[in-house]
């Protein structure tokens, strides 16, 4: 294999690789935005369930109906 071929065969997989990189990190980015979104999500439900949950020890107590 002449020194010409093996440095095509080399610039051809770097440039694969370069590609396969670039992808992989639009992916990465992509993902990342989905987990700030879901962390956003799952801050502003947290949030809500303990504003209810302090609401409901804010509830009037039970007490036996009058007629018991």
């Amino acid at each position: 294999m002449s020194d010409e071929t093996r440095l095509m065969q080399l610039e051809e997989l770097a440039a694969h690789q370069a590609r396969v990189i670039d992808e992989l990190s639009d992916q990465l980015a992509e993902q990342w935005k989905v987990v700030e979104q879901t962390r956003a999500k799952l801050d502003r439900l947290t949030e809500r369930f303990l504003s209810l949950e302090e609401a409901s020890r804010e509830a009037a107590p039970i007490t036996k109906p009058p007629h018991y």
